[in-house]
């Protein structure tokens, strides 16, 4: 099966587990989409944008000594965007609402990272 098709039903799986979910991305670590579930929002930016904030925690946990960049959460008025790492060549973006409770949007979007992050590795690893 295409990786992109199961990196896509992951998504769908994800929206189906997590209240409050409203899109997600999967993108590679230097911006490009790779595969999204998102409606009123441009894919490619948020790709781009996703990948910048990635390397922005992982500047900020490398240089106060933290260790490897996991995952982080904004909070805004009208809802959270969480990133989290996927793997070594990909990242997740999360979409939610308001009312998200964090910590299980952290408990499945933790989850879906780690299984999407062995899918997109290994894709890359049969390409090498």
């Amino acid at each position: 099966m295409d990786v992109q098709v199961e990196v896509l039903k992951e998504l769908r799986d994800l929206a189906a587990r997590l209240p409050h979910a409203v899109g997600s991305s999967v993108a590679s670590t230097d911006g490009l989409l790779i595969a999204h579930d998102v409606r009123g929002v441009e894919p490619d930016m948020l790709a781009a944008l996703s990948a910048a904030y990635l390397a922005l925690g992982q500047q900020l946990a490398g240089a106060l000594d933290r260790g490897a960049f996991r995952d982080t959460v904004t909070r805004a008025a009208d809802g959270h965007v969480g990133v989290y790492a996927a793997g070594q060549s990909a990242l997740l973006t999360v979409l939610t609402g308001p009312d998200t409770n964090i910590g299980r949007l952290h408990l499945e979007a933790r989850g879906s990272a780690d299984r999407i992050g062995a899918l997109v590795d290994g894709a890359l690893a049969r390409l090498s």
